[in-house]
This record gives structure tokens, C-alpha cells and sequence, in this order.
């Protein structure tokens, strides 16, 4: 007899609107839909004819489930709806998923080709690729992704829901998740994307009486009056409303023989023989029971082992042959305990997950252990190695057995395996848990903060002031891939916490290397956090353990951290250190044949020497990238590569190699380092002054970097919008991309610089403001000599010596200095050194070979329009007092190009000079096809519309005064005349309407 209701009940209204979202689907686009309520309310059922609603109207769907039973697997639910996709034969093909298909691959490794992506799988990145899939897949007629039990789910699988919900508006495809009413990370998740407006939340409450009636009759295949009354009161009663507790208290009155089917219908027998299910356990005993000991052994052993339950390790664990295994299982099936696995025969799942929860809550302790036990022996057998989720499978079942030691080492295992794979949060869950039990099977008493995945840790942070002591080796171990799990899942502060929590002193029981490797990770930790002294402090007591005489294997890594600690101190004695440290370390890791430690160091090493010599730094470079393709390291080849690309960036402003280094990147789903690299072309293309380019670019890379929340590539892009709006000469807009820069970067990174130096000063020398010029690289070259440079590109190696020895602070010395220093070589740079040579030539009184700088210094310059023609109007006085070159041609070219530009202060400059050579100068003024037709139709001049432009940048009469190089006077007599001509009440509604003219015609 069935005991499943025919139809849905009491859900008209939240249907009807889910109805109407997936009808809309192909037109208006989807979003993110959960279903929420408390165990037993319906929440399948409702997505059931969800599916079927949609199926109907052509929907793609795609489903997956979480599950409480087993072992947490990362991205489960992410799996099997993948799966589904990959069964039906429809995966998109490579050229519609680009490189987001090598990031699915990650997840199904039939999908990459022989090309799935490597290294750290960033959950934003992911979030992304699933994206995509379902927008490529929902083109037809709509994508519906169905995850259920997100309650059971890992961290993972609901950062990437979470991303899907914010990001799935407006596009061909919904997700659809159904969520338990009970406290954990899943309710939250719902509730605050709720708040923002990111999903609709579909709230299931519990049945009325009249609902309840009519799911007893037909369940029973009859009208309402034809039950009994005695079953529909008492059913009504102990339900209270819940949709399976109505199922399952129905199936144990049939089952039980209370309630039969006589020849005046249905009809109580006796009594009302059930009992009220308190949990659902007594619903589900009555069948269990009935299928005798060996039955409740199986099923017992298929509850442990998860909701898909492989038959091959539930019959070598029940130790059944062929014929009773089957026997077994079609009682189960009979029983609407279990159902055979429409895909694969070598599995079958529980009728629903709440039985397998019921079944493993009716086991006794002992009965418990021994099933355990044989399970992870049926397991060990017939999986070697224990691949994939059989990991953490066997961990759960040793747990559950008290076996603690075997399942800690197994945790330990998974955790490890998952970092390597990418999922840092199940990583730091998992090596938590393996430290929570070692602690406890050694008597330890760890500091709250030690296991890093407690509430405690977050609840109280000045809590537990007395340090860990203590830890057995296998402790140590669990607990600095601990660390590394932290901060590789961006939990950089939670791992400062246990450098600050942990006293490595106490550890007792533990070899020198264990003991060194521990300080080497704490150091790592707190040299990524940007404590150098405390990553100093462990890196000394790695040494003090070591002693002198220690292997390299045990030293090289040491010497390698310490390298990059010294690398972050200022001055040129932290870089020399860190070259000595460097090389000891890649001598060290090469004789022990430690490749990782080896790129580490070689690294450093080229970082080094890219302020000293272009070859050795790349020969570094290219050294790593060798070692890491010859050992299969990941990510080591695409990040030396990008480092190469940067080195032919900055000597030789070709950006080909960087384009081909962001091209690699994507290839091999490294979409962060892709994301980077267009915020550096982004940047190549504002110095070369294609802005326009430059803009495109920077505004598609910012909103990349925005929705794969990539903190790092923003900064950057705020240092590129600064530049971008310094060399257009908009100080209005620079403040505030100052502004913006500053809060993400608090002025400590390597950006720092370029924002002072390629935006704020050279910004001040294109209002002609060469004090504030001055004043503000004398800055940058502080903030160089405080803390380490990266490009060198802010001016201290280049325009800042220009500027000196034009102004007579600098001379032959400081010269020479610069044009054999490796910055001053880099291109940018190398334009401005030739310039300041040309300068001090003719100064000499050597005007020949003054001209044959200035003639080196053209094609230097060739790739930047701006700074070339800055560098003309800059050394032109010079070149005319000393007569060294007549620069009259060259003059005009750049007075042309700064007009052009709307850069009247430097425009107006090149006009100044020409007129001191005696070269005639036409009147700007002749231009009025630069005014918009609708102002000189209102018979706004040349200078009048100049004047308007700037007032749209809110620049006060002095200000403008000075760029157009006229008295306040004049230029208030302007204002006046352009607020008269247009109209406008004040100067502040004149500059806005000048510039929204200018907008629309261009």
C-alpha cells in the first residue's frame, strides 16, 4: 500500500509564485529561490513537482544533495548536479566556457580534457564557473539547479550558493536549495541574502487540520469521509501538521494491522495500535524489526556508511553471500526503507535521509562500534588507499567505533588532501577535528584558540591567557598543516591567533625537525601577516633547535622564510640579506632535492636582483620555472612566467609577454593572475596615453576583480584609475581615486609609490606646479627607502632626477649613479635619465653629444606620448640657455598634443617657449571646432569654453588662472560671460552644463 500523498497540499500560494519565476525564466532571467522549514514539512516534495513544473516548460535541471550520513565531502551537492548534467550528454563544449570549463574539471575530471586546472581553487572562482555553466546551459529555455539539504553541506558548497544567489539576476538560469529551520551556516547564509534582496525565501509552515485530511485520503486512495475518524483525529493530533510524520504514523497503522481495507472500507481494528514518533526512529522500528537480525545488521551498516550506499562494502561487511544480500535488500525496498539506485546498480539510497538518521540514533553503543568497525574493515578491502571521500569515510566509522587515534590520523589525511585539492575551509574543519582528538587522547588541555574551526575561537578573543604546552609529534604535524590550511583559506587572522596563542617551548617528545618545522610555519604565518619581528623570533628558534651542524633538508626552509622576512626590512641591507639568505637556501634545497623550497628561494633571488641586473633576475626566473615543471609543481610555472613577462614590461615597455602570460593563465583557470595582469596592461596602456584603451580595459578588469572579490587587483586598479586621471590632468578625479586607493591600502604596499609618484606628481607637473612636483617625489623616494619597491616606476630612478638637475640639486655624480642602476634602465625610467643627461651636457658646454642624448632619448620614450612630449617641454629652456638643440619642431608638437589633450597648463608652457625662440605662435583661439555647436551658437568664445571646462572640474578663478596662465581678473570677467551666454545662475551650474554639452558631442 502506498503511503505517499498523490498530490501536494497546502502550498498553492508558494508554488504558484516558484511557478511563475521558472515560467519566466528564458525571459526575465532567474535568481535564487530557498525552501525552508523544519524537518518532514515537505521541502522534497515541493521541489519534486518543482522539477516537474520545469521539465515541462524545457528547464535544463541539474540536482545534487547534501547529506548528514558519512563523511563531509567538499562540493557534494556541486557534484552530483554536475553529474546529472554529464549523464544527459549535454556539457558544454571548451570554446563556451573558455577557462571556467578546467575550473568545473576540478569537480568532474571527465570535463578538463587533459587540462584541469592546478593549485589553490579559489570558491569566488568557482562560484563563477558554475555561474557560467548555467547561463551556457540555460540558453534555450532556462538552468535549474537543485540543491537539497544545504544544512548538511560544507563550507564550500555554501560560499559558492552564496555567490550563485548574489550574481544569478537577470540570467537564463535559478537555484533552487531547500534549507533546514535549525541554527548553523546554512539558515544564515538564507537569512542574509535575504536581507539583501539576493533571493526569495520560500517559508514551508506546517499543514492545517483540512490539509491533513485530505493527504490521509489520499494517501489512501479515498475521499475524506471515508476514513475513519478515529484515524484522521489521531493522525491530525500526532502530526501536528508535518507532512511525513502523516506518512510515516500512517504506514505504522497499516503495517501494524490497525487500520485495514475490510468490505465496508477502511476500517480500526481493535485499537489504534501506534506509537507517537517522538523522533523518527519509532516510526521507522516497526519495519526495521521486521526484517529480523541480519536485516538490521545491513541496514544498520548502509546508515553508517551515507545516503548512496555502496552494496559491495555493505555485503563484505554483513559477510552475506549473493542470494541473501538480494533477499535482504528487497525487504528493505519493500519496507520503504531503502530504493535501488536508478543510475548505478551497485548502490541504493534510503526512501529519505531521515530514516538513515533514525536507523544510526536506534543503535546501542556497542551494536554501534562493531558495525563501525566492520564497516572501515569492508572499506579497507575492497577501497586500498582509501581514495577520494573513503578517507574521511573510514575517519567517521573509526570515530564512531572509538577508535579516536585511527580516525585522528584520518582526519588528518582528509584535511591534507583537501587543502591539496583547493578547499581550505574543509581543510581547517577536518585538521581541527584530528587536533581535537589527539589533544584529548594525549590528556592535553590545548588553548581555546588551537582549534581553529571552534566558536570559541571567534567568542573570545582575550580568552585563555596559558599557553599550549604539551603535543605529541603527531600533534605537531596536524598542527602546522593547520596553519597552512588557515592561511591558505584567507584565514591569515585566525592563524595569527595561534602564533600568538601557541608555546612552542612545551612541545615535548618531538625530533629537531619537527620542532623546526613548526617555527618555520609560525614564521611563514607572521611573515604574510607583515609581523616581521615575530616571524624573526620563530626563525631564531629554528635555528636554536637546528644547531649548527643540521642537514640541509632541515635548513633549507629555514634559510628560505628567512630570505623573504628579510626582504620586507628596508634599506639595501634587508635586500642583501635576503640575496645571502636566498642562495644558501636554493644551494641547500637543490643537494636535498626540495623543489618547492627551491622556487621559494630562487624567487627572492630574481626579486633581488631586478633592482640590480635584468639578466640575473630573469635567469632566477627562468630557473624556477625549469624546477617546477620538471617536478609538476603547481602554479610555480605560471608565477614564474608572470614574473619574466614583468621584467620585459618594465625594461622594455613591451607588454606582448604579458599579454601571453595572461593568456596562460587562463588557459589554466588561473583567473586571479589573469585578473592582475589585465590591471598591469590596463596600467601600460595609460602611460602610452591610449586612454581610451586604458579606460575599457581598467573598467572591465575592475569589475572582474569586484565580483571574484579579488582585494589585491583592486588596489591596484584604484593605484591605475589615479594615474589614469593624473595624465589627463583631472585633479578633481585624482583626489578621489586617491581616496579610494588610501582606504584599500593604507599606504604600506607596493602601489604606494606609483600613486605619489606616476599619479601625484606627475599630475602637479602638468599643472606646471614643479614645486609640488618636487616636493612630492622627495616623498615617494621616503616611502622607498622605508620599505621595498616592486616596479620602481615612481620616480625617484627617473622623472625625479630630471627635475633635480634642472633645478641644480643634482649633478654628474647623482647622474651616473642613475644611468647604470638597473631602475634606471627600466624604460619609463631610462627617458627621463637620457633627458637629465642631455641637460648636463650642454650645461658642460658639450652640445654635441647633448644632442645625441636628447636623440637616444626619443626612442626611449616612443611607446608614451605624454611623457615624451613632457620631457621636451621640460628640458627646452635648457636646451635654448645653452645652446644644444633647436627644439622648436618638437615644441610645437607637444603644444599641439597637450592642447589636444586639454592640458592648457602645459600647452600654455610650450607656447611660452616658443615665443622665447622667437618662433611665431598662432592664437588658440582660431580652434572653435573644439566648441560645441550649441555654445558658439550662444557665442561662447575659444577661452570662454575653456574657462567652462575647468570650472566643471570645481577649480576656484585662482586655479584656473594659473593653468590657463591669465590674471584672476580675466578669468572671473569669463565666468561672467559664460554664466550670461548659457543662462546659468551660478559658475558651479555653467562648468556642469559646459561639460554635459561636451559629453554628448563626443
Amino acid at each position: 500500500m502506498r503511503v505517499r500523498a498523490p498530490v501536494m497540499l497546502g502550498r498553492d500560494g508558494e508554488f504558484a509564485h516558484l511557478g511563475r519565476l521558472i515560467d519566466g525564466l528564458s525571459t526575465a532571467g532567474g535568481g535564487a529561490v530557498f525552501v525552508v522549514g523544519e524537518p518532514g514539512i515537505g521541502k522534497s516534495r515541493f521541489v519534486r513537482e518543482a522539477v516537474a513544473a520545469a521539465a515541462t516548460a524545457g528547464v535544463v535541471v541539474l540536482r545534487g544533495r547534501g547529506s548528514a550520513i558519512g563523511p563531509m565531502v567538499p562540493f557534494r551537492p556541486l557534484v552530483e548536479a554536475l553529474l546529472s548534467l554529464f549523464r544527459d550528454g549535454g556539457v558544454p563544449d571548451r570554446a563556451e566556457l573558455g577557462p571556467y570549463r578546467d575550473i568545473l574539471a576540478r569537480l568532474v575530471p571527465e570535463w578538463g580534457g587533459g587540462h584541469a586546472a592546478r593549485g589553490d581553487l579559489s570558491l569566488v572562482i568557482l562560484g563563477e564557473a558554475v555561474l557560467r555553466l548555467m547561463s551556457v546551459v540555460g540558453r534555450g529555455g532556462g538552468c535549474l539547479m537543485v540543491l537539497e539539504d544545504l544544512h548538511d553541506c560544507d563550507g564550500e558548497t555554501l560560499a559558492v550558493v552564496e555567490y550563485l544567489a548574489d550574481n544569478l539576476g537577470g540570467r537564463p538560469a535559478m537555484l533552487l536549495s531547500t534549507v533546514r529551520v535549525e541554527a548553523g551556516g546554512a539558515i544564515d547564509l538564507v537569512r542574509s541574502t535575504e536581507r539583501r534582496g539576493s533571493a526569495d525565501v520560500v517559508e514551508l509552515g506546517r499543514l492545517g487540520e483540512a490539509d491533513v485530511v485530505s493527504m490521509v485520503a489520499g494517501c489512501l486512495e479515498t475521499t475524506p469521509d471515508a476514513v475513519p475518524r478515529a484515524v484522521l483525529d489521531q493522525l491530525w493530533r500526532d502530526s501536528r501538521g508535518v507532512p511525513f510524520v502523516v506518512e510515516e504514523l500512517l504506514h505504522g497503522m497499516l503495517a501494524g494491522g490497525s487500520l485495514v481495507r475490510g468490505p465496508r472500507g477502511w476500517e480500526v481494528v481493535d485499537h489504534l495500535r501506534t506509537e507517537v514518533p517522538a523522533t523518527l526512529a519509532r516510526s521507522v522500528a516497526v519495519r526495521v524489526d521486521r526484517l529480523g537480525p541480519h536485516g538490521r545488521d545491513l541496514l544498520g551498516l548502509a546508515a553508517l556508511l551515507g545516503r548512496r550506499v555502496p552494496l559491495d562494502v555493505v555485503q563484505r561487511a554483513a559477510g552475506l553471500d549473493d542470494r541473501a544480500l538480494l533477499d535482504h535488500l528487497g525487504a528493505a525496498v519493500a519496507g520503504q526503507l531503502l530504493v535501488f539506485d536508478a543510475d548505478d546498480p551497485r548502490f541504493c539510497s534510503f526512501e529519505h535521509p531521515l530514516t538513515a538518521e533514525a536507523l544510526v540514533a536506534r543503535l546501542a553503543p556497542a551494536e554501534r562500534a562493531d558495525l563501525a568497525l566492520r564497516a572501515a574493515g569492508a572499506v579497507r578491502q575492497l577501497r586500498p588507499g582509501l581514495p577520494g571521500e573513503w578517507c574521511q569515510q573510514v575517519a567517521v566509522l573509526l570515530l564512531g567505533a572509538g577508535e579516536d587515534g585511527a580516525a585522528a590520523e584520518l582526519f588528518a589525511e582528509a584535511g591534507r588532501r583537501a587543502l591539496a585539492a583547493g578547499a581550505a575551509q574543509s581543510a581547517v574543519v577536518l585538521l581541527d577535528r584530528a587536533e581535537r582528538l589527539l589533544a584529548a587522547l594525549t590528556d592535553r588541555t590545548p588553548h581555546p584558540q588551537a582549534g581553529a574551526a571552534r566558536a570559541s575561537a571567534d567568542a573570545s578573543a582575550g580568552a585563555g591567557d596559558v599557553p599550549v604546552s604539551g603535543y605529541t609529534a603527531a600533534y605537531a604535524d596536524v598542527l602546522e598543516s593547520l596553519l597552512f590550511a588557515l592561511a591558505a583559506g584567507s584565514r591569515l587572522d585566525r592563524a595569527l591567533r595561534l602564533v600568538d596563542t601557541v608555546d612552542l617551548s612545551g612541545v615535548v617528545g618531538l625530533d629537531a625537525g619537527r620542532r623546526s618545522a613548526l617555527h618555520v610555519r609560525f614564521a611563514w604565518v607572521a611573515e604574510i601577516g607583515g609581523r616581521l619581528d615575530d616571524a624573526a623570533a620563530q626563525i631564531a628558534a629554528a635555528r636554536e633547535v637546528l644547531g649548527a651542524d643540521a642537514p640541509d633538508r632541515l635548513t633549507a626552509p629555514v634559510d628560505a622564510v628567512a630570505a623573504s622576512v628579510a626582504l620586507g626590512r628596508p634599506g639595501a641591507a634587508g635586500a642583501r640579506e635576503a640575496e645571502r639568505l636566498a642562495r644558501r637556501a636554493a644551494d641547500a634545497a637543490e643537494r636535498a632535492a626540495l623543489p618547492d623550497t627551491l622556487c621559494e628561494a630562487l624567487h627572492t633571488i630574481g626579486a633581488v636582483a631586478r633592482g640590480r641586473d635584468r639578466a640575473e633576475s630573469a635567469a632566477a626566473y627562468e630557473r624556477a620555472r625549469v624546477v617546477a615543471q620538471q617536478h609538476r609543481l603547481p602554479l610555480w610555472p605560471t608565477y614564474s612566467t608572470v614574473r619574466l613577462a614583468t621584467l620585459d614590461w618594465l625594461f622594455d615597455g613591451d607588454p606582448a609577454g604579458t599579454e601571453r602570460a595572461r593568456l596562460e593563465a587562463l588557459r589554466i583557470g588561473a583567473i586571479g593572475i589573469a585578473c592582475n595582469l589585465d590591471a598591469v596592461l590596463a596600467l601600460h596602456a595609460t602611460l602610452c596615453g591610449r586612454f581610451a584603451d586604458a579606460a575599457d580595459r581598467h573598467s572591465r578588469c575592475r569589475e572582474d576583480a569586484k565580483r571574484l572579490r579579488l582585494a589585491r587587483v583592486s588596489r591596484y586598479l584604484a593605484m591605475v584609475a589615479a594615474v589614469h586621471a593624473a595624465h589627463r590632468g583631472r585633479r578633481v578625479e585624482l583626489e578621489a581615486a586617491l581616496a579610494e586607493f588610501a582606504a584599500l591600502d593604507g599606504g604600506s604596499s607596493a602601489e604606494a609609490p606609483l600613486a605619489m609618484g606616476l599619479a601625484g606628481a606627475f599630475c602637479s607637473l602638468l599643472e606646471e606646479d614643479h614645486e609640488r612636483a618636487a616636493a612630492e617625489l622627495r616623498l615617494v623616494q621616503e616611502h622607498e627607502s622605508r620599505s621595498p619597491v616592486t616596479f620602481h616606476l615612481g620616480g625617484p630612478a627617473g622623472i625625479q632626477l630630471l627635475l633635480a638637475v634642472l633645478a641644480g640639486t643634482a649633478g654628474r655624480a647623482e647622474y651616473d649613479r642613475a644611468s647604470v642602476a638597473s631602475a634606471g634602465r627600466m624604460r619609463w625610467n631610462r627617458q627621463f635619465v637620457l633627458l637629465a643627461g642631455a641637460v648636463l651636457l650642454g650645461r658642460e658646454g658639450r652640445p654635441v653629444e647633448a644632442v645625441a642624448a636628447f636623440d637616444e632619448a626619443r626612442p626611449a620614450a616612443g611607446p608614451y606620448a605624454m611623457a615624451r612630449r613632457l620631457g621636451v617641454r621640460l628640458v627646452a629652456a635648457a636646451a635654448a640657455r645653452d645652446g644644444w638643440g633647436d627644439l622648436v619642431d618638437e615644441l610645437r608638437d607637444a603644444e599641439d598634443y597637450f592642447y589636444r589633450a586639454a592640458v592648457h597648463p602645459v600647452a600654455g608652457a610650450c607656447r611660452a617657449e616658443l615665443r622665447r625662440a622667437g618662433a611665431p605662435v598662432a592664437p588658440r583661439r582660431t580652434g572653435a571646432d573644439r566648441v560645441p555647436d550649441v555654445l558658439r551658437g550662444l557665442g561662447v568664445t575659444v577661452r570662454e569654453f575653456e574657462v567652462g571646462l575647468l570650472l566643471g572640474e570645481r577649480l576656484a578663478n585662482k586655479e584656473i588662472a594659473v593653468r590657463l596662465h591669465l590674471s584672476s581678473r580675466t578669468v572671473e570677467k569669463y565666468v561672467a560671460n559664460l554664466m550670461s551666454k548659457t543662462g546659468q545662475p551660478d559658475r558651479r551650474r555653467a562648468g556642469g552644463y559646459v561639460a554635459r554639452l561636451l559629453g554628448g558631442r563626443t
